[in-house]
């Protein structure tokens, strides 16, 4: 059996004592209020008190984001609470033996006393109400105020912010653990800031606390000097006030390090970059700048009566640094340029090439999907500077694979001269199918319907959607946010277009090779049901013709073990793709209505007039493949139809036409083009165990 010394050494072993110093600092933090301290622990905790405002303050300076460093209010209070011990703690000594002479109350504050005011405390009151009113009036109001504002727009910007966390995770962009972590990084943000906000008040209230402090020092020492130990008045004044000023000055020194702390954590802007090297690349990196200067300090310099040898040495100084960041920035710039020797080489292998006869070599087939781009955008695709949209490229293919079920060719990008030097275009098999505009360095503020303001900047449109938005400055984003506005970076504008116009056209990117390599990947899992199939029962272009034209309608072919086993059910018997279409849109019902009505929602949905079924059928009957629909309500129906679809839209509803399913084929394709967004399902698509409500009749009343 362990011994109970045993036992209770392993039970401190056990302990965490770095989760043990936070409840012990506070417990000797509060001790210090009720219990007498002797002179030589005060200087100890005087100095721990230094030493820990200026680590709180060089902690401040290297952070590179403010989060960074989000324990910081809790410390702000916990460093409040230590100066205010301090002062409970040395005043008990200075009043009870502060007639012993200026060494009463420890060394630290003797010092404080003496060396720094000279002993003269009409010279330490002065200095010492002085730094009240630097840290109180200048540095925490202003850090406070700081603190207020940024804690107003983080609340405000934070639905921005989730909205642009959401459209980069629908995109592609990110995955489902970065976007957890871009929104715990919003919150956090909302937090800090209002954490700050409230925390300035602790300096604010510890700057009047060393007031009344003061006072009742002063007082309370004359009072037990004379009264007690029967000193003389004016010797008590002197003993009593410089003790009093030598404790003022030793815990306000620490507080204005503080506050200095707290102003650099709240007026930080941007990231990348810590405080120091942020200042030293935007103050002392633009040569102009600097000579500017050392010219108006020399032609001081020469005005007599001044200073001249000061004011002769730096502006020396400052033509010195102008002329070494010249020269770094010329040295960074020379391997960019091209040597003549390389433009000779350049320009005689051109002339070699230009002599070869012409060959097959300089056939080159058509890119399936390209991107062209202006030359400002080349950094967003150069590997070499680390370009950020190849990376978002890359995501767009990963997610189309998750999402439609095969994988789309690579995007070939190229840069095109003819181009805009901002401007790019996506080409389908050589034919444009979209282009736009990005500004590197800038961001793309879209308006969702709902902003609470206006904010400068170039007005255009999203290129994908559509959308009014606003290309605007880095220092405005924020404002952008807080407005309500969806602030996206140059790339995500590029990459957001690219991945609508993808899924715009997944029908026309499935091409026969496309369809051997999905073949061959299923094959992997069922190679059984692949042999059977193709080439055997159903030739490879009529399974690709069957992929197409549910791709075509939005349908996803991610359930290909679905899809497989039916074609190979009803091809022996049924040889057409659009008949093999339908059994398969049959089978795939349940996944069709569910992308539509998650969960298990009721489906409000628009239908036809009964009169206006028969009509239909009546033309389809008459006509077969080649079926024509009368001019008249060939015009009505789609207006009608766009008409009902809006009025789903309003209500927040998808745009479903339930039809039976020998019209399902023939108006979907004659709706869709003018009503893109429209879905026609069939009867016998649904779902037994669906509610269906019809919230519009067209060609009728509701």
């Amino acid at each position: 059996m362990a011994s109970p010394a045993l036992s209770m050494q392993q039970i401190f072993e056990r302990m965490n004592m770095r989760q043990m110093s936070g409840p012990v600092l506070i417990i000797i933090i509060l001790s210090m209020m009720v219990l007498p301290l002797p002179p030589f622990v005060l200087d100890l905790f005087f100095t721990f008190n230094i030493a820990i405002s200026i680590i709180v303050m060089l902690v401040a300076m290297y952070t590179i984001r403010p989060l960074e460093f989000s324990v910081f209010p809790s410390i702000l209070l916990v460093t409040t609470l230590l100066r205010l011990s301090l002062n409970v703690a040395s005043t008990r000594v200075v009043l009870i033996n502060g007639h012993t002479g200026p060494d009463a109350a420890g060394k630290v504050i003797e010092a404080f006393g003496h060396f720094l005011v000279g002993g003269n405390f009409a010279v330490g009151i002065i200095v010492f109400l002085i730094l009240i009113i630097i840290n109180f009036v200048v540095i925490t109001k202003g850090a406070g105020r700081v603190a207020e504002v940024s804690a107003r727009f983080a609340l405000d910007a934070m639905p921005g912010k989730q909205m642009a966390i959401d459209a980069d995770l629908n995109a592609g962009l990110i995955g489902e653990d970065e976007a957890r972590k871009r929104r715990a990084t919003v919150a956090q943000e909302s937090e800090f800031f209002g954490s700050m906000d409230g925390a300035s008040k602790f300096v604010r209230g510890d700057a009047i606390a060393g007031l009344i402090i003061m006072a009742v020092n002063i007082i309370g020492g004359l009072v037990v000097g004379v009264l007690q130990h029967d000193m003389d008045v004016a010797a008590a004044v002197k003993v009593y006030t410089l003790l009093t000023v030598g404790d003022g000055l030793v815990a306000q020194i620490p507080a204005l390090i503080i506050s200095i702390a707290a102003g650099m954590v709240v007026t930080r802007v941007g990231d990348g970059e810590n405080l120091s090297d942020r200042i030293i690349n935007q103050l002392f990196t633009r040569p102009r700048v600097l000579y500017l200067t050392a010219v108006i300090l020399g032609v001081l310099g020469l005005i007599p009566g001044m200073p001249n040898f000061v004011f002769l040495l730096l502006s020396a100084a400052l033509v010195g640094l102008a002329w070494q960041t010249e020269k770094k920035e010329k040295k960074a710039l020379s391997p960019v340029q091209v040597s003549a020797t390389e433009q000779q080489q350049q320009q005689q292998a051109q002339r070699q090439h230009e002599l070869q006869e012409a060959s097959w070599a300089d056939v080159a087939p058509l890119d399936l999907l390209a991107l062209e781009v202006g030359y400002r955008l080349i950094p967003l695709v150069d590997k070499a500077q680390d370009g950020d949209l190849l990376r978002r490229i890359r995501g767009i293919r990963k997610k189309f694979a998750q999402e439609i079920g095969y994988l789309v060719s690579p995007v070939h990008i190229r840069d095109n001269l003819e181009l805009k030097p901002n401007a790019y275009r996506i080409l389908l098999k050589g034919v444009e199918i979209g282009q736009g505009e990005a500004f590197p360095g800038m961001f793309l503020a879209i308006n969702p319907g709902r902003v609470a303001g206006t904010i400068p900047g170039n007005v255009t449109q999203d290129p994908a959607f559509g959308l009014p938005a606003i290309w605007i400055e880095a220092q405005v984003r924020d404002q952008a946010q807080a407005f309500g506005y969806t602030v996206v970076d140059a790339s995500t504008v590029v990459a957001t277009h690219l991945n609508h116009l993808t899924l715009s056209h997944a029908a026309e990117l499935l091409g026969r090779q496309e369809t051997q390599m999905l073949l061959d990947h299923i094959g992997r899992e069922m190679p059984k049901l692949v042999e059977d199939l193709v080439p055997k029962t159903l030739s490879l272009g009529t399974l690709q013709k069957v992929l197409q034209n549910l791709l075509e309608e939005g349908v996803h072919i991610r359930d290909m073990r679905t899809i497989l086993e039916i074609l190979a059910d009803h091809a022996p018997r049924m040889p057409d793709p659009e008949a093999l279409t339908t059994q398969v849109r049959i089978a795939l019902g349940r996944s069709i209505v569910q992308e539509l009505y998650p969960g298990n929602a009721e489906m409000q949905v628009m239908s036809l007039d009964p009169q206006l079924e028969r009509i239909l059928h009546q033309a389809l009957a008459g006509g077969g493949e080649n079926a024509s629909i009368e001019p008249g309500l060939a015009d009505a129906l789609p207006r009608e139809t766009a008409n009902a679809a809006q009025r789903q839209e309003e209500l927040g509803l998808p745009a479903v036409l339930l039809v039976p399913a020998g019209l399902r084929t023939l108006l979907s394709r004659f709706l869709r083009r003018g009503i893109p967004q429209l879905k026609v399902l069939a009867h016998s698509e649904v779902p037994d165990n669906k509610i269906i409500k019809v919230t519009s009749i067209i060609g009728g009343r509701a």
